[in-house]
């Protein structure tokens, strides 16, 4: 598929009669809501859910905190920024003029599990920032496992499937928390699909996310109580193609702050991560190659992948 990873429109909106898909994980009919976010991760790669079970107070309160850090004083935010010496992808990031990717400042930290957790990249101040990180974290954990379980029954597996394929307890958790301030230039963050599994967003109520779909970019609605989910690379991977890894971007606005809180789920790094044995065979043959987490990131990063 041809993408002009700078393309800076979307469709007149007379045009586009195709919404990114809302699902309602309170329904009662659990092969109802199976087909609807099959369905969704089949066509688009992308969809939002509600009544989840993450309180909305609890998603207000991590936005307010997130505000309130980067609002801070550079001085205050610098003292979460990683030693000069180290190799961590954790911590506070400013843009760099000079190797300009993404048009934001970023704060990103392991969330789960424990032992992933380095507490010197966790604010410090706003004051309640890992009581309420902490509560989110395990509301996300239980959001996550449900939409694996989801996915997993509709590919014919075990609820369990896809969680095992990607490391079971071991299962890495990265929060990212995005800060766009308001800017003249279109593209936040250029198109890209993630090298992770899954990955679970919030945003602020400024819009700005959109996803690629039928050669057209859509925006992704703002939905105060909502998640937006996004098929990532390695559910792509272990569907064996079956479920889509969505392209995406996030454009700026003019006159006001942008933030999302994006949590990224990854396997291990060391683990191998491919077409799940039981969803190939001699008429559908594995479409991807079996890589170490670590690996794949190293190939795609360098365009070194051979699928």
């Amino acid at each position: 598929m041809n993408v002009k990873r700078d393309q800076q429109y979307t469709s007149p909106p007379s045009l586009l009669t195709e919404t990114i898909p809302i699902i309602d994980l309170s329904d009662p009919n659990d092969e109802l809501v199976t087909h609807k976010l099959v369905k969704a991760s089949e066509e688009w790669g992308v969809f939002q859910v509600v009544n989840h079970g993450i309180p909305v107070y609890l998603m207000q309160q991590l936005r307010e905190l997130g505000r309130q850090f980067f609002e801070l004083p550079e001085s205050e935010k610098e003292s979460v920024t990683r030693p000069a010496d180290s190799q961590d992808i954790e911590g506070y990031f400013t843009k760099n003029p000079k190797h300009l990717k993404a048009w934001n400042d970023h704060l990103i930290h392991n969330l789960w599990p424990p032992s992933s957790i380095n507490y010197r990249y966790w604010p410090k101040n706003p004051v309640d920032y890992r009581k309420v990180t902490e509560e989110y974290t395990r509301n996300v954990t239980k959001l996550t496992d449900k939409i694996l379980g989801y996915l997993s029954k509709g590919l014919g597996l075990r609820r369990e499937a896809l969680k095992e394929g990607l490391g079971g307890d071991k299962i890495l958790y990265l929060m990212r928390i995005n800060y766009y301030p308001p800017s003249d230039s279109v593209i936040g963050a250029p198109a890209h699909a993630d090298l992770c599994a899954l990955t679970l967003i919030i945003s602020n109520e400024v819009p700005g996310l959109q996803v690629f779909k039928g050669d057209h970019w859509f925006d992704v609605e703002y939905i105060s109580s909502a998640i937006v989910v996004l098929i990532s690379d390695q559910i792509m991977r272990m569907s064996n193609g079956r479920y889509k890894s969505v392209l995406h971007r996030s454009v700026m606005n003019k006159e006001k702050t942008r933030m999302s809180w994006p949590v990224l789920i990854e396997p291990d790094h060391d683990l191998v991560v491919g077409p799940l044995p039981d969803l190939t065979g001699e008429e559908n043959p594995p479409k991807f190659e079996s890589l170490a987490f670590e690996d794949y990131v190293h190939r795609k990063l360098n365009k070194l992948l051979r699928d």
